[in-house]
């Protein structure tokens, strides 16, 4: 019977609640003892989301700021392979002050030819930069630095170019057809960040430099930039008005148009969804706090048996007393997520000294109010959406179970309106995680994951029961107890599968997926990819440079194919949008492509729809495009497609969809063109060097038999490029591994949790077996097998699932071999039965030293 039918007069809701508020007030007097893991969990959770997006935004709020001098200019214009035409050029100068730039990738060489190394080339004029400041040691103006002298142009090149070839100041070097003189290094590009990604040092030219060495020819991978300083200072949205009309009305053009509003969208764009990934990983460290919450609160109530009983037999309604624990738990939360938030305000300072070199990180960083509320929202939710169901367990139990030290592990489910209230609080978690998110779709199937995970982890512990309450009778009495242990009511082992099985599943998952990609990178990749790429072969050069190749390298592979330089203007005849298109379709559209002819289909790809055209085919001309691509287009077989060639468009009918390994490093296109289609055109050629005997010194020798022959040619070495992906996936896959490590501590606090709320189950035990002669040494073995047995099984679930997991990301997503790799199974597997025994045997130690009779006496 309800206490509440039968109190007399209940007292206004308001009276109700200021009584509630001095009564939880003053039970809270005596300390915050046994909610320290509910501290932990709300406050590791609250800093991962304010500290990430702290960081997030201090970054995007600096590109936005500095826009200006992240671009080097109020609007940046980008052709491909060929320079603005005079009509382009003059509405560029209508608009104001117009700074152009050239980059492009070439070998620079030692004059005798000894070494060689791959620069990144960026060619200006006088006026660079139109905003920011160009730093260089010794400082110098235009003229000292790029000015001609006694036969040869000045260079700033990166520091790591004159390690790396072991020049000082002073020396000269050859790049193309012409001879430079180092006379600074770089410090500070100011519109570094605007740029492309670079593989390779910085080599800083002038104009006239580039054109003495000839590097700018038919076919040449080049970056034509026009960044323009308006003559009158512009709102974000004149800016954006003054790209939409560069855009439409000089479509034509084919130029790629970015504002000082949006200097950096690529960086903007991959700080926002590293900031989502790290954003989620904080969550899933919050949701597995969570049940480190419910644990905590039940262990809680668990303790105030005695008050609670005394509430209710004083006349107190149920409600009235989950009133007052409620505004505790509020309170208690509270705390937790202030400390949560102290950390995370100040991460953005911290991140400053680490980042400052390489990222637009504000030297004048601030408290982010946004970020820090949205974490606070985030942790106040998850406590009252895990704290309702043990609440409201206690207001259904009557005084003299309480009294009788029954405890809440046999009241079942809580009253459906509490049932209800945690739901809901839930589904208002998952909403405000995907609305907030960047991407949302990606959101919604990572809070689906990890919903679906904690099913999954339920159905498990409760397998690991059935499989324990079925399990053959042994002789010893340690292991049977121990046995016992997992299956009985109210055991560990659903809070111990739950609370460690995610963390370490999400451990598992990004280790393999670190370790195949490393060993893809590092090992599988180098030996199947190319040595070389060689890239702006003329056709009058071709010949010679198959003769050296051949010399250099007689056991090597040379493939060699025609390439040129267009861009899609139409698809069907209409000309196509990039808005609403997915990426993949967005970068086939986004200025030129490098296209290619061929009479065979390409080794490395596999025809999906179609067929490939006839030997000596002569009619309309057809195109081959890639399947994937295709698909994010929404094309097929029978469209048509229009490029851009040298001033010429033509128009291609889709005669076959490939499937391209890209991985494989071998030469492919997108878009390979029936030969008829590009007869007799101008063209350039691309190839590759293939020799897995050739070592380090030979393929030297290669690069110095082309770049002394061929200065023009650009040498691409393969392992290089990989050398530089490897290092990136290094600092990447830390970062994850760190936030990943914040899941899996969170993990371990929530197993701390469930074992110290299952203590009075553990004291009870005790005592009864030590009065029925069970020795000290007895109950530890039975407790150690206990701990291995949930120990071992965890860590063989976390290896399955975080298995499965990797392989689906790896093998479908990233379509990439996918290998299982015992190292990760092994320390997996130590770390679930280090925790597990450790921890198990630390909460448990002090209950086997409990006194027997004020248990007995409550029995």
């Amino acid at each position: 019977m309800d206490n509440a039918a039968i109190a007399p007069n209940p007292p206004p809701r308001g009276a109700q609640f200021r009584l509630a508020l001095r009564l939880a007030l003053r039970e809270m007097r005596g300390g915050l003892g046994g909610f320290y893991i509910f501290l932990a969990c709300i406050a590791l959770g609250t800093a991962a989301i304010a500290g990430v997006n702290s960081v997030s935004r201090s970054i995007t709020e600096a590109i936005a700021a500095e826009g200006q001098a992240i671009l080097a200019a109020d609007m940046r214009f980008e052709i491909d392979n060929r320079p603005a035409g005079e009509e382009d050029i003059a509405y560029l100068e209508s608009l104001g002050e117009v700074a152009r730039s050239v980059n492009l990738r070439s070998m620079a060489r030692l004059p005798d030819g000894s070494d060689q190394s791959l620069v990144e080339v960026k060619a200006v004029d006088d006026l660079y930069p139109l905003y920011g400041e160009l730093v260089t040691a010794p400082r110098m103006d235009f003229a000292a630095r790029h000015g001609l002298s006694e036969g040869a142009y000045g260079a700033v090149v990166a520091p790591i170019l004159l390690d790396r070839l072991g020049l000082s100041l002073g020396d000269r070097i050859d790049l193309g057809n012409a001879t430079f003189e180092i006379r600074a290094t770089l410090e500070n590009e100011p519109d570094l960040l605007s740029e492309s990604f670079a593989f390779a040092p910085r080599f800083l030219i002038s104009l006239d430099g580039i054109e003495a060495a000839g590097l700018v020819q038919l076919g040449s991978l080049v970056e034509h930039v026009y960044k323009v300083r308006l003559f009158e200072p512009a709102t974000y949205d004149e800016l954006q008005a003054m790209r939409d009309v560069a855009r439409e009305d000089y479509r034509d053009a084919g130029w790629a148009v970015r504002t000082s509003a949006h200097a950096s969208p690529q960086l903007t764009e991959n700080v926002e969804r590293f900031s989502q990934f790290l954003t989620l990983v904080g969550l899933t460290a919050l949701i597995v706090g969570g049940v480190g919450v419910a644990n905590a609160v039940r262990a809680f109530m668990d303790s105030k048996r005695s008050v609670i009983a005394t509430f209710k037999c004083l006349g107190a309604a149920g409600r009235f007393v989950v009133l007052i624990y409620l505004i505790q738990i509020a309170l208690i939360a509270s705390i937790g997520i202030a400390a949560g938030l102290a950390i995370g305000l100040v991460v953005p300072f911290v991140a400053q000294a680490f980042l400052v070199d390489v990222l637009p990180i504000s030297a004048d960083v601030s408290i982010y109010p946004g970020a820090l509320i949205m974490a606070a929202v985030f942790g106040m939710l998850t406590a009252f959406a895990f704290a309702i169901l043990p609440l409201g367990r206690a207001r259904d139990v009557p005084a003299t179970a309480l009294f009788r030290s029954q405890g809440f592990d046999a009241a079942g489910w809580p009253r459906p309106v509490y049932v209800l209230g945690a739901a809901g609080l839930i589904v208002i978690l998952a909403l405000l995680a995907v609305m907030t998110a960047h991407d949302r779709l990606i959101a919604a199937i990572f809070i689906a994951a990890v919903a679906f995970a904690f099913v999954i982890l339920r159905l498990v512990g409760y397998l690991i029961q059935s499989l324990a309450r079925r399990a053959p009778q042994v002789r010893s009495p340690a292991l049977r107890l121990a046995i016992g242990n997992i299956h009985r009511p109210g055991a560990l082992t659903p809070s111990v599968v739950l609370s460690l099985g995610l963390g370490l599943a999400l451990l598992v998952t990004l280790a393999l997926i670190d370790g195949n990609l490393r060993r893809e990178i590092a090992g599988n990749l180098p030996e199947r990819a190319p040595n070389f790429f060689f890239v702006d072969i003329q056709s009058n050069e071709i010949d010679g440079f198959r003769d050296i190749i051949s010399q250099a390298a007689p056991q090597g592979q040379i493939d060699a194919v025609p390439m040129l330089r267009g861009r899609i203007t139409q698809i069907n005849g209409v000309v196509p949008e990039l808005e609403g298109l997915p990426p993949g379709g967005r970068w086939v559209l986004r200025g030129d492509r490098g296209l290619t002819y061929a009479a065979d289909m390409p080794e490395n790809a596999r025809l999906t729809d179609g067929e490939w055209w006839a030997p000596g085919y002569d009619g309309e001309p057809l195109v081959s495009f890639s399947a994937e691509e295709a698909g994010e287009l929404g094309i097929g077989v029978g469209d048509t497609i229009t490029v851009s060639v040298l001033g010429r468009e033509v128009t291609a009918r889709i005669a076959n969809l490939r499937d391209i390994e890209w991985e494989s490093m071998s030469i492919n296109f997108v878009m390979v063109f029936s030969p008829n289609t590009f007869a007799g055109a101008p063209h350039a050629w691309l190839a590759t060097l293939t020799d897995p005997g050739l070592d380090r010194a030979g393929e030297a020798e290669v690069l110095r038999g082309v770049t002394s022959s061929y200065p023009t040619i650009t040498s691409v070495r393969v392992k290089d490029a990989i050398d530089v992906v490897n290092r990136l996936l290094e600092q990447l896959t830390t970062a994850i591994r760190a936030a990943a490590s914040v899941a899996l501590v969170a993990s371990v606090l929530v197993l701390a949790g469930a074992l110290a709320a299952g203590n009075r189950a553990r004291r009870h035990d005790a005592v009864v077996l030590k009065t029925l002669g069970a020795t000290r040494t007895t109950l530890i073995r039975a407790f150690s097998y206990e701990y291995l047995m949930l120990g071992l099984a965890t860590g063989l679930f976390a290896l399955l699932a975080g298995g499965v997991a990797a392989w689906f990301v790896i093998a479908r997503i990233m379509t990439l071999p996918s290998t299982f790799l015992p190292d990760v199974a092994l320390v997996t597997l130590a770390i679930a039965l280090v925790v597990t025994v450790g921890i198990g045997l630390a909460g448990t130690w002090r209950v086997l030293g409990q006194k027997a009779a004020p248990i007995l006496r409550n029995l």
